[in-house]
Formats: C-alpha cells, sequence, structure tokens
C-alpha cells in the first residue's frame, strides 16, 4: 500500500485531529510464536494453547503485549503518511503506554492514530505525538493506549532568491 507523503503545513494543521485508522490485521498464533522465539518469551499463555485454554481465563493463548505495540511500526507504514522530504523517520519513546484487554489468538486488531503534538527543531528533525489506540475487534475495550513520540529527519530544502 502507498500513501501520499504531505506537507509540513498539512501536518501541523492536523494536530488534534484523527489523522489515521489502520486495516485490520489477525494476529496469528504463527506470529505470537515467532515472537516468543525472537524475545525469549515462552511463557505458556502465549505458546501453549491447550494449557492456556485449561488454566487462564482468556479461553486459550493471547498476544504478548509487546507483540500487539511492535505492530503499530507495521500499521504506521500501511496508515500514515510520510512528510514531504522526509529523509529518515526513528522510534522516539512512548509519554504514556497501557495494555488494556488481552488480544486473543486469532483476533483482529486495527491502530486509531490521533496527532496530539508537532515540534520543529531547528536541527531539521520534526518531533510529532501521536494517541494511538488498538482497537481489537468485538471488544469494548482496546488492547492498548500510548502517546507515541517519532522524530523524522527532514531534508532541507534551498531557500528561492
Amino acid at each position: 500500500m502507498s500513501v501520499e507523503p504531505i506537507s509540513l503545513d498539512t501536518l501541523l494543521a492536523s494536530v488534534g485531529k484523527e489523522v489515521g485508522v489502520s486495516p485490520w490485521r489477525t494476529v496469528t498464533q504463527r506470529m505470537i510464536d515467532q515472537f516468543a522465539d525472537a524475545t525469549d518469551d515462552h511463557q505458556f499463555i502465549h505458546c501453549d494453547p491447550e494449557r492456556a485454554e485449561r488454566e487462564t481465563p482468556f479461553g486459550g493463548t493471547i498476544a504478548h503485549g509487546f507483540l500487539s505495540l511492535s505492530l503499530l511500526s507495521a500499521m504506521t507504514f500501511e496508515t500514515m503518511p510520510p512528510l514531504e522530504n522526509g529523509k529518515m523517520g526513528v522510534n522516539h519513546g512512548f509519554d504514556t503506554l497501557r495494555f488494556l484487554a488481552p488480544v486473543k489468538t486469532g483476533s483482529r486488531i486495527r491502530t486509531h492514530f490521533v496527532l496530539a503534538d508537532v515540534k520543529v527543531r531547528p536541527s531539521g528533525w520534526v518531533q510529532t505525538a501521536h494517541d494511538v489506540t488498538i482497537e481489537i475487534e468485538g471488544s469494548k475495550k482496546p488492547a492498548l493506549t500510548a502517546r507515541w513520540l517519532t522524530l523524522t529527519l527532514i531534508e532541507r530544502q534551498p531557500e528561492n532568491a
């Protein structure tokens, strides 16, 4: 999916608005197992469907909270327009992060992005803060909410004389 770049002026005018909703994505047991392998977190609530069904209130396995969080990057690239003249973007961190409901295996999730703040730095970096909510299809509670900070380095353009 290709999302057309936006100008810095358009970005600044979008503060306080919902700026994107990602497509739905299914969280599979394979994804959970691969994440467990990558992070060495093989707790049974994530990796043992039979035991998780017997011994947890979830009725089966659930995704790692950090797996849900890590999917923000992919959902951003599917949804959010890049800045014109952006050379690169990096994570800057989270001001807040709360895991509110488990993501059961087989659930579909998507992210809502609200642009909370933009700071243009003299160095050429643009810091954005997005209030993100990962929604679980059919659930009253979201999987998580966070204020996510990112930085984009803008290529300086020659000034017209």
